[in-house]
């Protein structure tokens, strides 16, 4: 027998069938600013990712886990990982929306913003489906370089259908690009990889080789080719390395095993080996690293733009769940200590928003001096900053929930297990940081132009003026101190960035009371210690509209 024992309220309902573009007030006036053209097709997206059926589709990958299948029954060696119907359903909104592609299909001014905001939007249901569409993504601008390899693919890349199907290229309607750099050797030091190539047929750019080797983390290995790193007796060179042979054969690239990850789970990573396996050089013979570079560029673009939109769905969970929950006699937004966390998390993510925004803009206009300091200097120094703010962030936004945020029923414990895997993947923080350090030794008018485009802004704001003073005299550390100061002067240039761009595009008070708390030594990394409960209430009623 069963019986009531006691009635079930205050429990916040399910956070559905609301909007994800039209609610985030920073994200649409940056798209009508940048790519106005786009904005009904982003209308149309958004409100489809708020529904209940969409939304459960990253909890359904995440639970249901890629599997390894290296024989068919009959003990013929297949490599084949199969998923859940979540993920390819997942795929196939990313690729009917473009998102693997849009800039490349639709070149008009503003396709880096207009994409970045799909990205954003869908960054916010799952982020494991994310990797193989950032692969693409980025892997086109290097294949455009190789026109031969190019004409083969170009229609299959560009395609907005998904095709989940393993078969050879010329029989597939669309295909995924993957990555494979990293050997257990050498990790982020790809300069230490032993995987050789030997040439089949001739030597040098469009030449075939057969690799044999190893990589240790190789994403996504159901995508139908992977851009890799081996060796020729030129130095490290790139290759392109389909999953079949041209004559129809599977090719030589050996699944051992998935990683066992933390999170990203709904994406599969491997361990694999190459028995001789198949490959086109792209790119010039021992101009691998410089080659592939190209392509992490853009992935850490994707890496910003993924981890902003972690940060932005986390508070958009944290808020409602605060706005429907009582505690004290009072719903938790009511309350002051609340609030300010609330407030001080809203500045966070606005600010991270608009720097991933701006990033995406600088990747249009390839040529312009400016543009190109923003997207060779910051895009790493982003990197670094805001997908390491996204693990503390998102952990905040846990504790917002209490218990209910650390069990696996709701979506928060997943979004911090996710948080970790952007600051990581494409170079940790320190590589990062270094990264930004070498940029601006070989680029130097770089930084003096984003300095100098810093300026204006700051007339109207002391604490941007102070920002970019101390950005100046670090400037003359010498290079050792320099260097071992890195991640002070990078998270100083990003904050200085983020500055720039809220008192640009936020109301005045708003963005005064982020450069405030960001430059209060008293505030430190904890949110929720904004000094002046002034304006907490129309930086909520922005964040969040009720």
């Amino acid at each position: 027998m069963q019986w009531p024992t006691h009635e079930v309220s205050n429990q916040v309902p399910e956070l559905s069938g609301y909007n994800l573009y039209e609610t985030d007030v920073a994200l649409t006036a940056a798209v009508r600013r940048e790519a106005a053209w786009h904005e009904a097709d982003l209308k149309r997206f958004g409100a489809e990712l708020g529904r209940k059926e969409i939304l459960q589709l990253g909890e359904l990958a995440n639970r249901h886990l890629p599997e390894l299948s290296t024989h068919d029954r009959v003990g013929n060696r297949i490599d084949q990982v199969g998923f859940h119907p979540s993920w390819h359903q997942l795929l196939g909104l990313l690729r009917r929306e473009g998102l693997h592609a849009l800039p490349w299909t639709d070149p008009r001014p503003g396709a880096h913003v207009a994409r970045a905001a799909g990205y954003f939007l869908q960054s916010q249901v799952e982020s494991g489906s994310l990797c193989p569409t950032t692969m693409t993504f980025a892997a086109i601008p290097v294949l455009q370089n190789e026109p031969a390899l190019f004409a083969t693919l170009r229609d299959k890349l560009y395609s907005r259908e998904h095709d989940p199907r393993d078969l050879p290229l010329a029989e597939k309607r669309s295909i995924l690009i993957g990555m494979g750099m990293t050997e257990k050797q050498g990790g982020s030091d790809v300069r230490t990889n032993a995987t050789v190539a030997r040439p089949l047929n001739g030597e040098g750019r469009g030449a075939t080789y057969a690799l044999t080797g190893h990589k240790w983390f190789f994403s996504a290995p159901m995508c139908d080719a992977h851009l890799v790193l081996a060796r020729t007796d030129n130095g490290l060179s790139c290759f392109f390395v389909p999953r079949w042979r041209p004559d129809g054969s599977k090719n030589a690239v050996l699944v051992q095993r998935l990683k066992d990850k933390m999170g990203n789970r709904s994406n599969s990573s491997s361990e694999v080996e190459f028995q001789d396996a198949w490959g086109v050089m792209v790119g010039d013979d021992g101009r691998g690293v410089p080659t592939i570079i190209e392509m992490a560029n853009y992935t850490r673009l994707d890496c910003v733009i993924g981890s902003a939109g972690l940060m932005r769905q986390a508070f958009v969970q944290a808020a409602h769940h605060a706005r429907h929950r009582v505690a004290f006699g009072r719903h938790l937004a009511e309350q002051p200590l609340m609030r300010n966390v609330l407030s001080d998390l809203a500045l966070e993510s606005e600010a991270a928003t608009l720097l991933m925004l701006r990033l995406a803009q600088s990747f249009g206009h390839p040529s312009d001096r400016l543009e190109r300091a923003w997207r060779r200097i910051l895009t790493p120094a982003a990197k670094f900053w805001i997908c390491k703010r996204a693990l503390e962030f998102t952990g905040e936004c846990m504790e917002v929930w209490g218990g209910n945020g650390y069990v696996e029923t709701g979506p928060m414990a997943r979004f911090y297990r996710e948080a970790p895997v952007n600051s990581i993947w494409e170079g940790s923080g320190n590589v990062m940081c270094l990264d930004v350090l070498r940029a601006i030794e070989r680029e130097g008018d770089g930084l003096m132009l984003l300095l100098q485009h810093m300026e204006e802004p700051a007339r109207r704001h002391a604490g941007l003026a102070a920002m970019i003073d101390g950005l100046k005299q670090d400037l003359a550390m010498p290079p050792d101190q320099r260097e071992m100061l890195a991640r002070r002067f990078v998270q100083k240039l990003v904050l200085a960035a983020q500055a720039t761009l809220m008192l640009q595009h936020a109301p005045e008070a708003i963005a005064d009371a982020f450069i405030r708390s960001r430059a209060d030594a008293a505030c430190g990394r904890v949110y929720g210690t904004l000094a002046s409960a002034g304006v907490q209430q129309d930086i909520l009623r922005r964040a969040w509209p009720e």
